[in-house]
C-alpha cells in the first residue's frame, strides 16, 4: 500500500501553528496595557515561526511512501514538533528577561506537557506570562496534532493522530472525532470559568484555573494554588473539573449523550471510584493523626489532594513538606497510576492499572479454584466489553515495566543532582513523569539546571508515553539508513 504525502507541508503546518499559538497571549494586552513592553518577546519568535512554517508549506515535496514509511515519518514528525514547540515556547520567557534558557525550557515543557511544575515566582510575574503558561497547558492537553487537525486534515492525519498517543476514534471519521473532542473541551472551559466566577474567583484567575484543571495541568497564578482562596466551593469546582479532565474523552462523549449507564459501566470509571473510596479515607486518617487536623478538615484536604494527584492535575490546598510519610506514599502511588487513557492526564493510566489488577485477581482465583474452572478476564471500555488477551496483557505489562524502570532511574538521578532524600526525589520525579505538577519543595526558582534537565526528560517521556519517544528515535534512524543507501 502506498500513501501520497507532502513531506514538508505537514511539518510546515505544525510549525506555523506553533507560531500562531505564541501570538495568542497578546490578546491580554488590551486588559493589561502595562505588559505591552513584553509584546516583542512573543512577536519575534511567533512571527519567525509563522514565516518559517509558511516557507515550509510553500516548498512542497511530493513523495510516495509505503504505509510503514508513513508511520515512521509520522513518529518522527510528532517528535520534531514537540521538541520544536518546547524550544520555541521557552523563548518568550528568555526574551522577556524572566528566566534563563534552561528555566524557560523547563517552564515551556511543563506547560506543553500539562505538568504544572514551575520555576517562576508568580507573585511578581506579569499577567501576560501567567496567561501564556496556562494557555500552553490548555493547548498541550489536546496536543499539537489534535489542534491542527481541528482545522486541517491531510491524508496522513490518522498516522499523526495515533503517533501522538491518541488511542481511539470516537466518531466515524477522524475529522468528526477531533471536532467532537475540541467542542467538548471548549464547552467545559466556558462552564468551568463561569462556575469559578460564581464562586467568587476573579475572572482572570478563573480563566487560568479552568484551563489548568481541564488540561490536568495545574499552573496557578497564586503561590498557594487553590488553597489561597480558602473556599470549599472553589475546591468543589476544581475537583469536578479535574475529574472531567482525567476522564477518557470517549467516556465523556457517552456522558454528554446522557448514556449514563454505559459510562458508569466502564472499567476506568469504576476503578477511579474504587481508588478514591480506598485512599481518600486512608489519607484523611494519616493527616488527622499526623497533623492533628479535625476529621472534617482532614477529609477535605485528603479528597482534594488525592483527586489532584490521581488526575495528574497538580493543584494543591496545602504544603506537603510536613505531611506524614504514609500520606506522602499514597500520593506517590496516585501519581504513578494517573488518569484515564485518552484523556489529558498522565501516569501509567487507569486502564493499565485495572488490567493488571484484573489479571492478578484472575490468577489468584484460578489457584484457589478447581483446575477446570477457567475464567477469561475482561473489562468494559466506552466501546464495549474487551477481553484481556495475551497481546493486551503483554503490551500493558511491557509499558508498566518500562514506566517503573524510568521512574526508578529518574528518582536516583534526582537524588544525585538535587541532594534530596529518596522519598523527596521519588515524589518530585513521580510528579514529573506523571505530568502531575505537585511539588514537595524541590522545584522552584533556585533549583539547579541539572535537576531541571532530569525533570524535563521525565515530563517529555511521560507526556508522550515513553514508547513514542523511543519509536520516534528508531524511525529517525530508519529513515536515515534509507537516505544513505
Amino acid at each position: 500500500m502506498k500513501l501520497k504525502l507532502t513531506r514538508a507541508s505537514n511539518a510546515g503546518k505544525l510549525t506555523l501553528l506553533i507560531g500562531l499559538l505564541l501570538l495568542a497571549p497578546l490578546l491580554v494586552l488590551p486588559f493589561y496595557p502595562e505588559d505591552t513592553r513584553f509584546a516583542d518577546a512573543f512577536l519575534i519568535p511567533g512571527s519567525a515561526s509563522i514565516l518559517l512554517g509558511a516557507l515550509m508549506c510553500a516548498k512542497k515535496s511530493a513523495a510516495t511512501d509505503s504505509a510503514s514509511e508513513a508511520a515512521h515519518r509520522g513518529n518522527l514528525l510528532v517528535l520534531y514538533i514537540w521538541a520544536y514547540g518546547c524550544i520555541l515556547g521557552a523563548l518568550p520567557f528568555v526574551l522577556g528577561d524572566r528566566l534563563s534558557f534552561v528555566q524557560g525550557l523547563f517552564e515551556a515543557v511543563s506547560g506543553w506537557t500539562t505538568t504544572g511544575l514551575s520555576v517562576m515566582d508568580v507573585t511578581v510575574t506579569p499577567h501576560i506570562f501567567l496567561f501564556y503558561r496556562s494557555f500552553m497547558q490548555f493547548c498541550g492537553g489536546l496536543g499539537f496534532v489534535m489542534i491542527m487537525m481541528a482545522f486541517v486534515q491531510g491524508r496522513m492525519g490518522m498516522v499523526l493522530y495515533s503517533a501522538e498517543g491518541h488511542p481511539d476514534k470516537l466518531m466515524p471519521t477522524l475529522r468528526q472525532t477531533v471536532r467532537a473532542i475540541v467542542l467538548m473541551y471548549l464547552s467545559f472551559l466556558v462552564a468551568g470559568v463561569a462556575a469559578y466566577v460564581v464562586c467568587g474567583m476573579p475572572l482572570f484567575d478563573a480563566i487560568l484555573h479552568a484551563m489548568g484543571a481541564l488540561s490536568t495541568g495545574g499552573f496557578s497564578n497564586r503561590a498557594d494554588s487553590i488553597g489561597a482562596y480558602h473556599s470549599v466551593a472553589i475546591e468543589g469546582v476544581s475537583i469536578f473539573l479535574m475529574l472531567i479532565g482525567t476522564t477518557n474523552f470517549a467516556i465523556l462523549l457517552l456522558m454528554v449523550r446522557r448514556r449514563w449507564r454505559d459510562a458508569l459501566r466502564c472499567g476506568e470509571v469504576r476503578f477511579l471510584g474504587a481508588l478514591l473510596a480506598i485512599f481518600v479515607p486512608l489519607t484523611a486518617i494519616s493527616l488527622a493523626t499526623g497533623l492533628y487536623l479535625t476529621a472534617g478538615e482532614a477529609l477535605r484536604q485528603a479528597l482534594f489532594n488525592i483527586v489532584s494527584a490521581l488526575s495528574t492535575t497538580g493543584y494543591a490546598t496545602m504544603s506537603y513538606e510536613g505531611w506524614p510519610q504514609a500520606a506522602i506514599g499514597i500520593m506517590i502511588l496516585m501519581m504513578l497510576i494517573g488518569g484515564g487513557t485518552g484523556s489529558t492526564a498522565g501516569g501509567i493510566k487507569l486502564s493499565r492499572a485495572l488490567i493488571l489488577t484484573k489479571c492478578a485477581a484472575s490468577q489468584l482465583r484460578s489457584r484457589l479454584s478447581p483446575e477446570h474452572a477457567v475464567r477469561a478476564p475482561y473489562y468494559f471500555r466506552a466501546q464495549g466489553r474487551t477481553a484481556i488477551d495475551h497481546a493486551l496483557l503483554s503490551a500493558t505489562a511491557g509499558f508498566v515495566f518500562t514506566y517503573l524502570t524510568v521512574f526508578v532511574a529518574g528518582t536516583l538521578l534526582m537524588t544525585v543532582t538535587s541532594g534530596a532524600t529518596l522519598t523527596e526525589s521519588m515524589f518530585e520525579f513521580a510528579s514529573s513523569l506523571g505530568t502531575v505538577g505537585l511539588s514537595i519543595g524541590l522545584t522552584g526558582p533556585a533549583t539547579n539546571a541539572a535537576t531541571l534537565l532530569v525533570e524535563i526528560a521525565g515530563m517529555l517521556l511521560g507526556r508522550l508515553e515513553i514508547f513514542i519517544v523511543f519509536t520516534s528515535v528508531g524511525s529517525a534512524l530508519f529513515l536515515l539508513r534509507r537516505r544513505t543507501r
